[in-house]
């Protein structure tokens, strides 16, 4: 983690906070937060600093050439140059392993460690230029206000990915009201909360399961490492970007929303319209859009969108279950739109909704394995029973304990709308609410049992 969490939420995050209300003046208060961000990224990975700031510059000076005489140019130098830095510091040594297995070569590693949020702060540099590109006049001559933008401590190492004329306006005006940072304090103590309380808590379970070894897992075990893993990554992302959320309101910013109740879909393309909402905008504007979309005939539009998919899950990481995982929903969303999967009649129906749950989760099954010898592992346990010694159904039961099956039913509750209808509305109970689970998360973290969040890896 960039930094430990005891020293964010008690020292770094309290102290920034009220020196911002200390201040006064719009350009003193974004310092501070531009000031602020740069400690926050240096104080993981300080080597990097200066590979954020040379993105960042890179994007700005893209910006003045798209908004300029050389719209095209600006735009092409920042793609390449985003593609490029992500080329070398993400996806080198997976390509060199990959030429490797593919020729027998031993070809060394370059052992290069992967930057915090690097796939976050390039897609959201790129969508900066591309959308001067489009539209001239929301172009940017500070430097400041760019990397303000890019760098903002809240979304940086792990999204949302924000889209500057969503926040220009509030990067140069923005007023952080008693009830405007209640509710951020508020949304950002429940995204802790999913993090420290649930995701953890789901998180033990499938790590549990998902380090058996492969003639070991059993069908129980897998369908219950795989089931909770699914839940870990949506109240570990989820819990982030509410936390992102709650403190870009904090500090008077307002980012739109990263999540709509995912697992409420019932059609794959459903779900991505309500998971990771701004990745999934980010590749409809910027790859999909541009491909064509679905103006060029359905053969075409569906190999826009195996390229689109197939791009997301190398955008998750370097390594081959990434990208099935990608191709995976990708031939769904492909199937649904050829009427093969009758999407249509799927729709708003329970037999949608375990439709696309099962989709769902044997894709975050092969997205969570180390490997595809692993996946297939898992699957064969899932499926076959393979494995069906006690080895995985005895680690299973041994930590299904009271509390792991109280926070299981609870998060299968928040999981759904409904959870946010039961909401009190009474702000002094909500308040309330609020402290106690605070109180419950500095418990926590006291015990040492905080996980990194999972996309950070990312």
């Amino acid at each position: 983690m960039v930094f430990s969490s005891a020293i964010f939420l008690f020292v770094f995050l309290p102290v920034v906070f009220v020196l911002d209300r200390l201040l006064r003046g719009i350009r003193a208060k974004n310092i501070l937060l531009l000031v602020a961000s740069l400690i926050f990224y240096s104080f993981g990975q300080p080597v990097y600093l200066p590979l954020l700031l040379l993105s960042v510059a890179l994007n700005y000076g893209c910006g003045l050439l798209a908004a300029g005489k050389y719209p095209k140019l600006g735009v092409g130098i920042a793609v390449a140059g985003g593609i490029g830095l992500l080329a070398v510091f993400k996806y080198a040594d997976f390509m060199i392993g990959t030429i490797n297995g593919l020729f027998g070569l031993s070809l060394p590693l370059t052992g290069i460690a992967l930057p915090i949020g690097i796939s976050f702060f390039t897609f959201q540099g790129l969508s900066y230029v591309i959308d001067v590109y489009r539209d001239k006049s929301i172009v940017s001559r500070s430097f400041v206000k760019i990397l303000l933008y890019i760098s903002y401590f809240p979304q940086l190492i792990a999204g949302p990915i924000v889209k500057y004329h969503d926040i220009e306006k509030e990067i140069d005006q923005r007023q952080t009201t008693p009830r405007e940072t209640a509710l951020g304090i508020r949304r950002f103590i429940c995204g802790l909360s999913k993090k420290l309380l649930i995701s953890n808590a789901m998180g033990q379970m499938a790590d549990a399961v998902f380090a058996l070894p492969a003639g070991e897992i059993g069908m129980f075990a897998a369908w219950t490492g795989a089931i909770c893993y699914t839940l870990q990554i949506y109240f570990d992302f989820s819990g982030y970007s509410d936390m992102a959320i709650g403190m870009g309101r904090m500090f008077g910013f307002h980012f739109l929303e990263n999540f709509d109740y995912p697992y409420t879909a019932t059609t794959i393309q459903e779900f991505w319209r309500r998971w990771h909402i701004s990745l999934s905008t980010w590749f409809r504007d910027y790859l999909y859009i541009p491909l064509g979309g679905n103006r060029k005939g359905k053969v075409r539009t569906w190999v826009n969108r195996v390229i689109v998919f197939f791009t997301t899950g190398l955008w998750h990481g370097a390594n081959w279950t990434f990208v099935l995982w990608g191709l995976w929903h990708g031939l769904f969303s492909v199937l649904e739109d050829s009427g093969i999967v009758p999407a249509r009649r799927l729709k708003g129906r329970a037999l949608g909704h375990v439709y696309t749950m099962l989709v769902v989760v044997l894709g975050f099954t092969l997205f969570r394995a180390e490997s595809l010898s692993q996946a297939g592992a898992m699957f064969a346990a899932m499926f076959t029973g393979v494995g069906l010694g006690w080895t995985g159904t005895v680690t299973v039961c041994s930590l299904l304990t009271p509390v792991f099956l109280l926070t299981l039913m609870l998060a299968l509750l928040l999981s759904l709308p409904t959870a946010k209808r039961l909401q009190p509305k009474n702000e002094s109970i909500t308040l309330a609410g609020a402290m106690v689970l605070l109180v419950l998360c500095m418990l926590n973290l006291s015990a040492g049992t905080f996980n990194p969040f999972i996309y950070f890896q990312f």
